[in-house]
């Protein structure tokens, strides 16, 4: 077992975000859930997927909707509505357990993201649980059915919802991955695009070969690559690049670019001018949520499952959506593909066809193998 000093979390959080590919949720939001457990003396307490109790109950708690804030003209439809105090993944947490009649063991984060990595973190901390140094994506992905779990077949519910208006759902005899897709992203529409789930209470015998192990130090060891680049002056891309076996396709500032909220998801273009050894060409991202598709002056360039991440080349940090702005200068690092998802029935779930592309999945890197704590070593290519 390891307990997570603050040091720790700000890498692991970083790092998430990075692997986040513009998704997972905002940096703010998670460093708020971590800041909060240990202001009141709580631990991060964080045991390998090999260490758990075979017969230990585990689960998957995360933040579901749009990325980007609400439309204003949809916010009277919640003003007469009451609000909790309590996070609203605190009350979902203990009505499940109550349901179950049961308490969990520990917490698997549902994807790498700097909120969502940490929604779970916060889940288990705030229960005296473990964090499981394991997760069923290995990086951000927009959708349920995007996961380990959903590739395994193994069940999502029963599913408990919260939401910030106190309002709890429990959702049972959910068919697949896809149908409770479906039903939380509806109920997310009605609570502002924002609602809490914890879904796939499994035991570790159930999930012990259905979920990324060591995925948590990856994003350690990428976080603490990150923070060392910046601290001796290093160009961040490049060192991202090469701790994550991938490399710095592009770098150029940002033009044109656009995004809006739609069907629970935020939608958006990215288009960038190259610069320096780029000058003269193009890149553009489309994301849904996440970054799904580059193009290199109007060739297809990149497409999910590769983690397409943007870097701001005069900050360093990683680039969220929809937080770009005109004349940022960025770096775009192409990272490989989690294995898992590089599978047939990976690439249906979550390959070019889910981005609108006709086309086979050509990986810009090799994949990266499940099982290990880090990427590899590449360098900047």
């Amino acid at each position: 077992m390891k307990i997570l000093s603050r040091q720790d979390l700000q890498d692991i959080l970083y790092g998430a975000t990075i692997l986040g590919t513009g998704g997972g949720g905002e940096l703010t939001e998670g460093f708020r859930l971590i800041d909060d457990a240990l202001s009141k003396g709580k631990e991060f307490k964080m045991v390998a997927l090999d260490e758990a109790p075979r017969d230990a109950l585990v689960c998957t708690p995360y933040m579901l909707g749009a990325i980007s804030a609400l439309p204003a003209d949809q916010e009277k439809f919640y003003e007469r509505l009451p609000r909790i105090t309590e996070p609203s993944i605190l009350v979902a947490y203990r009505r499940f357990q109550e349901y179950l009649g049961r308490p969990f063991y520990g917490t698997i984060s549902c994807e790498l993201g700097g909120s969502n990595t940490a929604v779970a973190f916060y889940a288990a901390a705030m229960s005296d649980a473990f964090i499981i140094d394991a997760d069923p994506a290995g990086r951000a992905v927009p959708e349920i059915t995007h996961s380990t779990y959903y590739i395994e077949g193994l069940p999502a519910a029963p599913i408990v919802m919260a939401n910030a208006f106190g309002e709890t759902i429990i959702c049972e005899n959910v068919i697949d991955d896809a149908r409770a897709e479906h039903i939380v992203r509806a109920l997310s529409m009605v609570s502002r695009n924002d609602i809490a789930a914890i879904d796939h209470a499994l035991e570790i015998r159930e999930i012990r070969d259905a979920v990324i192990p060591g995925a948590i130090s990856m994003a350690l060891q990428m976080g603490q690559t990150w923070r060392k680049a910046r601290a001796d002056g290093v160009d961040a891309a490049a060192a991202i690049a090469k701790q994550g076996s991938g490399i710095v396709a592009f770098r150029g500032v940002v033009d044109d670019s656009n995004w809006k909220t739609e069907d629970g998801f935020t939608i958006g273009n990215i288009s960038i001018s190259g610069r320096g050894d780029f000058a003269g060409d193009s890149y553009r991202i489309w994301l849904k949520n996440e970054n799904m598709i580059g193009w290199l002056n109007s060739t297809v360039h990149a497409t999910i499952p590769d983690m397409i991440c943007m870097i701001d080349t005069d900050t360093g940090e990683p680039v969220t959506n929809p937080n770009y702005h005109a004349g940022q200068n960025v770096a775009i690092v192409i990272l490989p593909a989690p294995v898992p998802f590089t599978s047939p029935k990976g690439l249906a779930a979550f390959g070019p066809a889910y981005a609108g592309l006709d086309q086979p999945y050509r990986p810009v890197v090799p994949p990266c193998a499940p099982g290990v704590a880090t990427f590899g070593d590449r360098g900047d290519g």
